[in-house]
Order: C-alpha cells, then sequence, then structure tokens
C-alpha cells in the first residue's frame, strides 16, 4: 500500500502552486471568481488530451534521425502541440467565457484585458501540469517529485504567453509570435532537463525566469495600453 499513497502525497505536491497563485490571486483582491479558477484549470487539463491524440498522429521517425529527430521530438511533437493544445482549447474558454459577460477580451486592449489573459492562461498552465504529473506519476512515482518543482512554473510561463496570444487573435503576427515563444521556451526546456548537472539546473532557471516575467505582467509591471489610454488607478482581473 506504500505505492498509492507515495503517490497520493507527490499529486498534493504538484497542487501547491496552484494553491499558492489562488492564495495570491485572493490576497490580491483580483476579481477571479473561484468558478472561473476551477473551470480555467479545468480547461488547461482538457489542453491534455488533443495535446496526446496529436503527438500520437506525429510520431515518426527521421530517415536522417540524429539531431534532426531530437529536434522534431523536442520541439515539434512535445512542445508545439501541447502549446497548440493550450492554445486550442483557450480560445474555446475565452469565447464562452466572454459570450457569457457580454463582453469582449480583445476590446479595448487595456492593462486589465492584458492581465486577465495572462493569468487566465498561468492558471491553465496549472491544471496541465497537475494532470501531466498524474499521468507520468502513475507509471513512475519516482519522477514526480522532481516534476512537481519543476513543470509547473513551466507550464505555468508557456500558459501565460498562450493567454496573451488569444487577445492577439485579431492580429495573426503577434498571436503566432507569442505561440511561437511559448513553444520554444517548452521545447528548451524540455531539450535541458534531461541531462543531468548545469543543463538541468539552466532548465529550471528559464521556467523560473519565463514564470517571473509573466508574473511581472499580471501584477502590472508591463502594462501594454494604448497611448490614448489613462491609466486605471484600481487595475482588476474581471470573471
Amino acid at each position: 500500500m506504500y505505492g498509492p499513497y507515495l503517490f497520493l502525497i507527490l499529486i498534493l505536491i504538484s497542487s501547491v502552486p496552484i494553491i499558492v497563485v489562488y492564495v495570491w490571486f485572493r490576497l490580491a483582491k483580483y476579481q477571479f471568481s473561484q468558478i472561473r479558477f476551477l473551470f480555467t484549470l479545468l480547461t488547461g487539463a482538457a489542453a491534455f488530451f488533443p495535446a496526446l491524440i496529436m503527438q500520437n498522429l506525429l510520431n515518426f521517425s527521421f530517415h536522417a534521425g540524429g539531431r534532426m529527430q531530437l529536434f522534431y521530438h523536442v520541439f515539434v511533437r512535445v512542445a508545439f502541440t501541447e502549446e497548440l493544445s493550450r492554445l486550442l482549447l483557450l480560445f474555446v474558454f475565452f469565447w464562452i467565457s466572454s459570450r457569457a459577460a457580454k463582453d469582449s477580451i480583445s476590446q479595448p486592449l487595456s492593462a486589465a484585458t492584458i492581465r486577465k489573459a495572462a493569468a487566465t492562461g498561468l492558471v491553465a498552465g496549472l491544471g496541465f501540469a497537475l494532470l501531466e504529473n498524474a499521468v507520468y506519476g502513475a507509471s513512475n512515482p519516482n519522477v514526480l517529485l522532481l516534476r512537481a518543482l519543476t513543470t509547473a512554473p513551466l507550464h505555468a510561463a508557456c500558459g501565460s504567453r498562450i493567454g496573451l496570444a488569444v487577445i492577439f487573435r485579431a492580429n495573426p503576427m503577434q498571436m503566432f509570435v507569442r505561440l511561437l515563444t511559448a513553444t520554444a521556451i517548452h521545447g528548451i526546456y524540455n531539450f535541458l532537463a534531461p541531462i543531468p548537472g548545469l543543463p538541468s539546473i539552466g532548465a529550471v532557471f528559464i521556467a523560473l525566469t519565463a514564470l517571473f516575467s509573466s508574473i511581472l505582467t499580471i501584477i502590472g509591471g508591463r502594462e501594454q495600453t494604448n497611448a490614448s489610454q489613462a491609466p486605471e488607478e484600481n487595475p482588476q482581473i474581471n470573471p
């Protein structure tokens, strides 16, 4: 019975980043309701399944093999499919939530709108990481602790960029750049993480740095407002 109890403990550890972010939102008094938080987590977790389908469809080898095969597997088959799946699911989530609220997430493109998109993507990334860790942990509980401490920041950081990609859907170039950025961060992390020593430390550093920049976006450190728009006195993340 030791195995199941250990797995449960590690899953609880994987939930710590989600709890931390939830407490952060509450203390910051963001208007990010419990229902929205829960459904955002579920949306992120649901993105795991289209990504898995795409990865199975793209499971083929190059005749050349070697570096090209490694690049394809890390950046295209894994990183790109997961970020693309997250983008598609967040498109649906934002569309449903904006219809329910009878507003648009892309107009006006205020600092509050940007923070809401980044925060939503961050939470969705944590939902994806939780389910992914559970799947990997079910087959090998020994890797779950390491994944819980490293992949959650990665998926949160990439998810926030995908959330921003959604609000720039009217500008395909902006959307593509943000999708490409998330894929690059994800791919570099996946490439370095399995290598022991300094490369794996570098992978964690990349994830944490990307997450820090996402946090700055959410708290307003990188407000992106129109030149004619006055600053907000009490910016909030609307539901």
